[in-house]
């Protein structure tokens, strides 16, 4: 009996002792206590092993500190006690086809705003830039990624991007009104910069944000991608980016002679030499993703246009209100699903705090 009351102390004593009271002893120089190390014992239920897709955990204390009513996604360990939220999705095959979709409505919906409507690139540009805002916002303060929120604001960059491009390159000339309109709502509708000049004017503003971001030393890689600073980043160049595409998909569409769908084929044809690419160690993944993530806005903006332009031009005639309402539908369905595959990745937090003894 005594014996035993022995080794309880111990283990207790052992328990108890603390990583500051071996510092402690390291810094007066003196050897820290020896304490007896005992085994639990085989009849006690250890804490449930982790499945596949499931959260690690590394710190026992913080994990005992976890709402159970919480919900775990997935986990970026950041260091063996600190763990941060991913907030941007898994770059797949299905991630691709939800940015081309949203890509494809921005094109449509800023011409229905812009054009359609009447409304002009000005007063559209303003509000669609102020939507940007908010959802962006919205992104930001998010404590884990939301499919329907990043989704929400990659479209609104989108948007937005077609009506900021059509501002700088376009006038209010005939050649950009439609129905035999004389005007495209109230304020100036277009600089008048022409494509060449615009898109010169974005890719140095591009590339001053990449500058920027290289010097502060945070990933460029999006799934690295886990601090305010860099998701502040990584949302100002899908902006400049996604307005950069949609001038050089209007321009291969108006000024390039290939027409709609042939600029769409180009663009398309280019996209593939990059997936291939990604199986050849030549050019680093990351600065491949960042060309495609640029690339697919174009193929938006000709596939847009191939869907709403008039048949006499190359296009389909299937109007910008229905093609924007069809591509919506769209969209908002693959986000449902992505919500659905982002569920299944979750863990009860009750599942991962240790059973008790």
């Amino acid at each position: 009996m005594r014996a035993l009351n022995g080794v309880r102390s111990a283990s207790v004593l052992r328990e108890a002792r603390t990583p500051a009271d071996t510092q402690h002893h390291r810094l007066r120089g003196s050897r820290a206590p020896q304490h007896v190390e005992v085994r639990p014992s085989a009849t006690r239920k250890a804490a449930p092993s982790l499945q596949d897709g499931e959260a690690p955990i590394f710190d026992r204390q913080r994990r005992l500190k976890l709402e159970k009513s919480e919900p775990v996604t997935e986990l970026n360990v950041a260091s063996a006690d600190t763990y941060v939220m991913k907030k941007l999705p898994e770059v797949t095959l299905a991630f691709w086809i939800m940015k081309i979709a949203a890509t494809t409505l921005g094109e449509t919906a800023g011409d229905l705003f812009a054009q359609t409507l009447k409304v002009g690139y000005f007063l559209t540009t303003i509000a669609l830039f102020l939507i940007f805002i908010v959802t962006l916002v919205i992104q930001l303060r998010s404590k884990r990624y939301n499919p329907f929120f990043y989704w929400t604001v990659i479209l609104s960059t989108s948007t937005a991007g077609t009506t900021m491009s059509d501002f700088m390159n376009r006038d209010a000339s005939a050649d950009y009104l439609s129905d035999g309109a004389t005007s495209l709502g109230w304020g100036p509708q277009g600089l008048g910069w022409g494509y060449p000049a615009g898109a010169t004017i974005l890719t140095s503003i591009l590339i001053a944000i990449f500058i920027v971001w290289k010097f502060s030393g945070l990933t460029f890689s999006i799934r690295d991608i886990t601090t305010f600073r860099g998701e502040a980043l990584f949302w100002s160049a899908i902006l400049v980016s996604n307005t950069l595409g949609t001038s050089m998909g209007d321009f291969l569409s108006d000024s390039s002679g290939l027409g709609y769908a042939g600029g769409a084929l180009l663009v398309a044809g280019l996209l593939s030499v990059l997936l291939a690419l990604m199986r050849v160690p030549v050019v680093p993944n990351v600065l491949l993703f960042w060309i495609a993530f640029v690339l697919t806005r174009p193929l938006g903006a000709t596939a847009g246009d191939f869907l709403t332009k008039p048949i006499a031009k190359g296009g389909l005639d299937l109007g910008t209100a229905g093609s924007s309402a069809v591509l919506l539908a769209i969209l908002i369905g693959l986000m449902g699903f992505a919500h659905m595959q982002e569920r299944k990745k979750t863990v009860p937090r009750n599942e991962l705090l240790p059973q008790k003894s």
